[in-house]
């Protein structure tokens, strides 16, 4: 193992010992999209999307956000319809704290344009579908 691949290791690990427990995904439809983008004197830019997603064959929702901060050039987000079906990684909030439900957003991938927010290498992910099965 090279030196790259030691000091990788080490960032991976470090990262899942600090979130590993507050790692979740959520795959469903749009219901509702928020985006709000604010500039500072023409220097500082700050954006902010709230997502409102309805998981498939469930009845509760969930609430993702994405906050981005930039100097000089505004930060860039892609475009989501509300009834697009997503894929949202992120990582929960803190036990105890007030967003402890909301889920911060790291990556999106847009399941009916196939556009990601962050570019993934490899395969793309498939829908995955949840089957009932009655004893």
């Amino acid at each position: 193992m090279g030196f790259k691949e030691k000091i990788q290791n080490y960032y991976t690990k470090s990262y899942m010992k600090k979130y590993g427990d507050r790692l979740t995904q959520v795959q469903g439809n749009v219901i509702s999209v928020k985006v709000e983008e604010k500039s500072i004197l023409w220097i500082f830019h700050r954006l902010l999307v709230t997502l409102i997603i309805k998981p498939d064959r469930s009845k509760n929702i969930t609430r993702c956000t994405y906050k981005r901060n930039r100097w000089f050039k505004k930060p860039e987000f892609m475009t989501i319809n509300q009834g697009n079906l997503l894929i949202v990684q992120g990582v929960k909030g803190a036990k105890g704290k007030e967003n402890s439900e909301t889920i911060e957003i790291m990556n999106i991938r847009n399941m009916t344009t196939k556009k990601d927010l962050v570019k993934i290498d490899g395969n793309t992910p498939k829908t995955v579908r949840q089957v009932k099965r009655y004893k």
